[in-house]
């Protein structure tokens, strides 16, 4: 079973960035990526990595952002 935590702060989005913690992204309720890991992020953008040529760009008001961790 995973347990998802939603990253809101920055210091949310830092620690998943330091520990290179695998994500799950929704926009309108609806999963559009899951289990690339934080490259970067400011204010209004958070880029994740998927693999070595998926980097995709998400907007922080548009989505919800979440730190997916197994048990």
């Amino acid at each position: 079973m995973s347990i998802n935590r939603r990253l809101m702060t920055d210091y949310d989005f830092q620690e998943a960035l330091d520990k290179q913690l695998k994500l799950r992204v929704f926009r309108d309720d609806h999963m559009i990526e899951n289990g690339g890991v934080l490259v970067r992020f400011d204010d209004n953008t958070v880029v994740i990595q998927a693999s070595v040529s998926d980097v995709s760009y998400y907007s922080r008001a548009e989505c919800e952002i979440f730190e997916l961790r197994k048990r």
